[in-house]
């Protein structure tokens, strides 16, 4: 169980090859972290991640190659990460893909696959994690979300459609599950250079993978509901919700 700081003891990581999660869990590990599933669909990269973690202090990391759009394994998951770790103190969604968009490249497949893999997966596996974690009586769902959701831009309509779907989900079953003693925190980043961004232009106040995981051992902390990292991406897309859409459209790419 989460101690009163918030700090897990055991977590399940979907998308666990991500360098945010691993970066988060590095940190979680310095803490009480000392039990954790990575699931994933590179066997490399989970494998990564768990020699990472087992340096940082982590007793026991088992990893599960996992696709998030295969609807046949999600509650055999679910079981067997219960089994496991007997308590699930955390659920960490960071499973996620950055398509190259643009109409004259993007393919129906590549729009699908990118809204199966961020967006209905994700949502899916989070949904059958609550309500086992409402069965157990408590858990922290933590979701990486993006800002790329909180006003769809023309330059990454697909990625951001798909967050911005996951987050309201997200949102929505926050607000469901009060009372239960489950709580979900969303964090939306800026642009971060992580190995999913590789080869793409730093936009406008981007952060930094220390930033995000900082920023999440915080939210944790203080039991929020939602972080933005930076912090001053709230109150600017808060009013990029306003402004009118003829010249949102007009907004660099």
């Amino acid at each position: 169980m989460s101690d009163v700081t918030g700090m897990p003891a055991s977590a399940v990581v979907i998308g666990g090859g991500s360098d945010l999660a691993r970066a988060v869990l590095e940190r979680l590990a310095r803490r009480r972290l000392r039990h954790c599933v990575l699931a994933g669909r590179s066997p490399e990269r989970l494998q990564e991640s768990a020699d990472a973690l087992a340096r940082a202090g982590v007793t026991e990391v088992e990893t599960v190659v996992l696709d998030v759009r295969d609807r046949s394994v999600r509650d055999a998951f679910v079981e067997s990460c219960l089994a496991r770790l007997n308590t699930v103190d955390l659920v960490l969604v960071a499973a996620g893909t950055l398509p190259n968009e643009g109409l004259d490249v993007l393919s129906p497949d590549e729009v699908a696959d990118t809204i199966e893999t961020n967006f209905t997966g994700p949502a899916a596996l989070t949904f059958a994690f609550a309500r086992r974690l409402v069965a157990q009586g408590s858990g922290r769902i933590v979701v990486f979300s993006s800002v790329a959701g909180a006003r769809v831009r023309k330059a990454n309509f697909v990625y951001g459609s798909s967050k911005a779907g996951l987050d309201g989900f997200c949102q929505g079953l926050g607000d469901a599950l009060s009372g239960t003693g489950v709580k979900v925190m969303i964090v939306r980043p800026g642009f971060v250079p992580t190995r999913l961004t590789d080869g793409r232009s730093r936009q406008p106040l981007a952060t930094s993978v220390d930033a995000v995981a900082d920023a999440v051992v915080r939210g944790l902390e203080s039991g929020a509901e939602d972080v933005y990292v930076p912090a001053s991406l709230r109150v600017l897309f808060g009013v990029a919700r306003l402004v009118p859409r003829a010249l949102w459209r007009r907004a660099p790419s």
